[in-house]
């Protein structure tokens, strides 16, 4: 009989007699285990510890809204004190909440408390054994005046002690903390050090925060300056986020968001950055700095922007490091989104020089909107610049003059169709770079009755000028020549005649044929096995063409070369050429015909200086 069919009949009783055991709290471990997977750095715990005085004092605050709100904080190298002004603790709320790991006072009633408090998660006092050797907690209770200061000592092995002190020791409700370093943490006790650490997670704290006699707080954010002027305001924005994130932005986009509890401000990046570079916001909850790195705020498309912002509707991680991923964070993070496509449309009606500005950088990133958002694709649509066959265009620019778009996937295959595409009067627009095939794919949506096509080879050969029958006849010797002599590298060959005249060749292939290429050569280096399995996915793509013009000069003085040899040794010239055009990289064959060619036709050309060289 299995285990499965015991489970179910068995009690708590028949399972064990002995009674219920508690589990053992190895703290030295447990506060290993914080240093290295919890925490970041061992900076937080300047930020737990202002965590812990400002939630005291609102708590004070909600029982009588005229006591005083004040934390302050002294370090000397060896050792930090922080006292706030806050609730205070009896002796049973000292024993109920300090020695007790993952307790905290604010832990009943989670979603309310969350509306006040910035703690949740009774481990804030622990991260200060990741730098303190002890820690020495003295406090009275406001709530309860009668009872006496209480002492309570911990030590980073675990053990601590709890006394009641003398109301001299502590005249006044609140709570004074003071550490003592452990043995190579000293550093972060340094008086400049803490100093740096509590400006930057305190700045936009309510209450009245010190270290020493240099206040903390008291500067209020640029985003709450109501009754500056335009430029006033502007320039406050700009000069915060050159303080805080360390560049001046190109532009700034105010984000007061009351349903959601945000206000702040999102500041678009002065330079190119990549869509894959995940941005790193500054998130500051209830005016605590909760991280500088959260990477999940925005949608990924906005990645061309940088936030600092407060918040009282978010949910920070244990660690308060991170935001957490509920859906208060998905609508917040599609409200910041909406506000920054309003900005966008903003630009684009009242603006256009800015809107031109910001775009001559991050165009990728609204292409990247605009791929997913039909309204700002066609708001954007005016503006967005794509690589065409008649140069830097809109698209809009572009439907205007042709009402059927080509495009290509690759920017090879622009390479090899734009100049003659132009010259035959076709639109063709580079679609190898992020996006841009899929928004050009898109285009009928907001501009109906325009086609859109992709571009092959077989679509440009089919716009050129046949040439005429009688010359195409007496051409005939020469082109099966030239078939011959290209036919190894699977390449034909056409005569048309075609617009720029000045362009001799042109090499077209679409990715089917350059697909069953790399196939091809593939097969032939590998072992038997992989040859077998590469042969079965042979596939009769059309080969590639070389599309002689007749109208060039050079083509027709080629096709009328005597002998077979020197005239197909002029169209390996005109193949190489037609590739290093297009600016194809070249394969080992290819490099091969090339560099033959170009010696045969300069023996030809110096039939003296060869002839000297023989003897």
């Amino acid at each position: 009989m299995g285990a499965a069919s015991i489970a179910p009949t068995m009690t708590t009783h028949e399972i064990s007699a002995d009674p219920p055991h508690t589990f053992q709290v190895d703290l030295r471990g447990l506060v290993d285990l914080l240093s290295q997977h919890l925490y970041a750095s061992p900076r937080v715990y300047v930020r737990e510890l202002l965590q812990n005085g400002v939630d005291a004092v609102t708590a004070r605050r909600a029982l009588d809204p005229g006591a005083p709100g004040a934390v302050r904080i002294e370090a000397t190298g060896t050792a930090v004190r922080v006292t706030d002004t806050g609730i205070g603790l009896t002796e049973p709320e000292v024993h109920q909440l300090l020695a007790t790991i993952g307790r905290s006072s604010k832990r009943d009633g989670l979603a309310e408390a969350r509306k006040e408090f910035l703690g949740q998660f009774g481990i804030g006092l622990l991260a200060c054994f990741v730098v303190a050797e002890t820690i020495r907690v003295v406090s009275r209770s406001a709530r309860t005046p009668d009872a006496p200061p209480v002492e309570w000592v911990a030590r980073g092995d675990g053990s601590y002690t709890v006394r009641t002190l003398d109301v001299a020791e502590h005249p006044e409700p609140g709570t004074s903390v003071h550490l003592v370093a452990r043995h190579g943490s000293e550093h972060w006790f340094e008086a400049a050090t803490v100093a740096e650490l509590a400006t930057d997670f305190g700045a936009l704290l309510p209450y009245d925060v010190r270290v020493g006699d240099e206040p903390v707080t008291g500067r209020r954010p640029p985003w709450e300056l109501e009754h500056a002027g335009p430029t006033a305001r502007s320039a406050a924005l700009s000069a915060y986020c050159q303080d805080t994130l360390g560049f001046t932005p190109l532009d700034s986009i105010e984000l007061d968001l009351p349903l959601v509890g945000i206000r702040g401000v999102a500041y678009v990046l002065p330079g190119v950055v990549s869509p894959a570079q995940r941005g790193g916001h500054r998130v500051h909850l209830k005016g605590m700095l909760l991280t500088d790195r959260a990477e999940t705020l925005l949608p990924d498309w906005a990645f061309f922007v940088r936030c600092v912002l407060d918040t009282d509707a978010l949910r920070p991680t244990a660690s308060r490091e991170q935001l957490y991923e509920d859906e208060t964070l998905a609508a917040v993070r599609d409200a910041l989104g909406d506000r920054v496509r309003e900005w966008l449309a903003q630009l684009a009606t009242t603006s256009p020089e800015r809107l031109r500005r910001f775009l001559a950088v991050h165009h990728l990133g609204v292409k990247a909107l605009a791929l997913h958002d039909e309204d700002v694709l066609r708001t954007m649509l005016p503006w967005l610049p794509f690589e065409t066959s008649e140069g830097e265009l809109t698209l809009d620019d572009l439907v205007r003059r042709h009402r059927t778009v080509h495009f290509t996937r690759t920017v090879d295959e622009f390479r090899q169709v734009s100049a003659v595409a132009a010259a035959q009067g076709m639109a063709v627009v580079n679609g190898g770079y992020t996006y841009d095939a899929a928004l050009v794919e898109a285009l009928p949506l907001v501009r109906p009755g325009v086609a859109v096509e992709e571009l092959d080879a077989s679509v440009v050969t089919a716009h050129l000028d046949h040439v005429d029958p009688a010359a195409e006849l007496a051409l005939a010797p020469f082109l099966a020549t030239a078939r011959a002599r290209l036919d190894p590298l699977d390449c034909d060959v056409v005569v048309r005649a075609f617009q720029p005249a000045s362009l001799a060749a042109v090499h077209l292939d679409d990715r089917s044929t350059r697909h069953e290429r790399a196939r091809a050569e593939a097969e032939s280096e590998a072992d038997d096995l992989w040859a077998g399995i590469l042969g079965s996915l042979r596939d009769e793509a059309p080969r590639a063409r070389l599309v002689l013009n007749h109208l060039n000069p050079l083509v027709r003085r080629v096709a009328g070369l005597p002998g077979p040899d020197l005239t197909g040794v002029a169209v390996e010239a005109l193949y190489g050429q037609a590739l290093l055009q297009a600016r194809r990289p070249l394969r080992p064959a290819d490099q091969a015909l090339v560099n033959r060619a170009f010696g045969e036709l300069l023996a030809w050309a110096t039939p003296r200086l060869t002839q000297e060289n023989d003897r």
